[in-house]
């Protein structure tokens, strides 16, 4: 019986995946830093991954380049509403400083509202696993949440969304933790069926005792859909002050199946 039942639960997550496939193309977290309040199919895997991810930062004098390799989210649908996620770690190198691999997390995504909600709202709790060697991470366990919210205007295909966040941060002397916080906002056009571009702001503030840390930048992107399950996209963030990199340029691909 036991064999019976979860051979049901399993042809019946299958058919849902296949019918939640059919219906909508793949909504991936990336490109961009404001995360949408779509999930994955129930019973489907999803996998998003960074090829490549290069910045630029001259502070001081000093010009810092770093290039990240492989950063990958594999995802699991459960339900209609919530999917769970494993952050793999990227292959991080800075010129002329440390490389190795990063630090990895952990992750879920519930959405609090009905498909046919005017405005979605979802929630992103996460937790950072310190996988890092200590030139490149703190060793500290830290987390956080995000509140996130989408919707379009009005009758148009044209979307929004923001994204709000509230983190548990290391300080930076290793002695406690402390408030950290982050935003973006997005508007994204869909110029054909395949290619969608977007626009960002966004800031974080981290509320270090040893002082506090504010960045900002202005962000753009690109993604297109090669299949309703396949998303290819690129972009590139521009910092507005000294403690955000000057630049930064990525790729990366997404698919489910």
């Amino acid at each position: 019986m036991t064999k019976q039942l979860l051979l049901a639960y399993l042809l019946i997550g299958s058919a849902a995946a296949a019918r939640a496939a059919d219906e909508q193309p793949i909504c991936a977290d990336r490109p961009g830093k404001a995360t949408p309040t779509c999930t994955v199919p129930p019973g489907m895997i999803q996998v998003e991954s960074g090829l490549a991810d290069w910045s630029r930062d001259s502070s001081g004098g000093v010009r810092t380049d770093g290039l990240d390799i492989g950063g990958t989210a594999v995802k699991f649908g459960f339900g209609d509403r919530l999917h769970l996620e494993l952050d793999l770690p990227a292959y991080v190198d800075i010129r002329k400083g440390p490389a190795g691999l990063g630090d990895s997390a952990l992750a879920l995504k519930y959405r609090l509202t009905e498909a046919s909600a005017p405005v979605q709202f979802a929630v992103r709790p996460f937790v950072k696993i310190p996988t890092a060697k200590h030139s490149l991470g703190n060793g500290k366990v830290e987390g956080g949440i995000a509140l996130l919210a989408d919707s379009s205007f009005g009758k148009s295909s044209v979307g929004w969304g923001i994204a709000p966040e509230v983190d548990v941060a290391a300080d930076g002397d290793g002695s406690g933790y402390h408030v950290a916080t982050a935003a973006a906002a997005s508007v994204g056009v869909p110029v054909s069926r395949r290619i969608t571009v977007s626009g960002e702001v966004w800031g974080a503030w981290d509320f270090d005792p040893a002082g506090t840390v504010r960045q900002y930048s202005i962000d753009g992107a690109a993604a297109y859909l090669i299949s309703k399950d396949v998303q290819l996209d690129a972009g590139a963030n521009f910092g507005l002050n000294r403690n955000t990199p000057d630049l930064e340029l990525y790729t990366g691909i997404s698919f489910r199946f």
